[in-house]
């Protein structure tokens, strides 16, 4: 990332805060056992998924914001192109959930877009002033996660029953809006 060192340092201590809650959440919820039937064992594996995605990305975006210089982009660009790709097939082939798996593919797509925009900028012309990556794209890339951002915080607030979401309840959502806004921070730096 280029973003002055504190911010750096304050998104990989928020991310990294929002993937290990998402690591321990993976951790501690039941395992759903292959062929169970109903719609109770397909949720429980969704949330699993999305856990175990989320905790990735969490991670990854924390080590990445705090190592981005040292460690060469491409190397970032290959570790987030390989759950992009198993996202986006997952998305294409599942029967349910493909909007939530369809999401964490461009949040995958987007951590790889970062990488190697740092790979073409660490090949030469860089100055202060120039920006990495495809305007266009980054744009589409900060309008999507900022209007995620803030559904998922008006997600926050309300539950389905119309009743504030207080306590543990809500803290998968905080953790979803978390990864939306670090997303965004990280998008914004470009």
């Amino acid at each position: 990332m280029h973003g002055p060192t504190l911010v750096n340092w304050l998104l990989a201590l928020l991310t990294a805060t929002a993937g290990g809650y998402c690591l321990t959440r993976l951790r501690h919820s039941p395992c759903t056992p292959a062929g169970a039937p109903g719609p109770g064992p397909a949720r429980r594996l969704l949330a699993r998924e999305s856990d175990a995605a989320e905790a990735l990305m969490g991670l990854g975006m924390a080590a990445m914001a705090v190592t981005g210089a040292t460690v060469p982009a491409g190397v970032w660009a290959g570790l987030f192109s390989l759950p992009a790709a198993a996202f986006l097939l997952a998305a294409l082939y599942a029967p349910t959930g493909r909007a939530h798996r369809l999401h964490h593919a461009v949040g995958a797509l987007a951590m790889t877009y970062m990488a190697l925009a740092m790979t073409a900028s660490a090949g030469g012309h860089h100055h202060h002033t120039a920006t990495l990556g495809a305007p266009l794209l980054t744009g589409a890339l900060l309008l999507y996660f900022g209007g995620y951002s803030l559904w998922a915080g008006a997600r926050l607030l309300r539950t389905p029953a119309g009743t504030l979401a207080l306590g543990t309840a809500g803290l998968p959502r905080a953790c979803r809006l978390t990864m939306g806004i670090g997303m965004f921070a990280m998008l914004l730096t470009m």
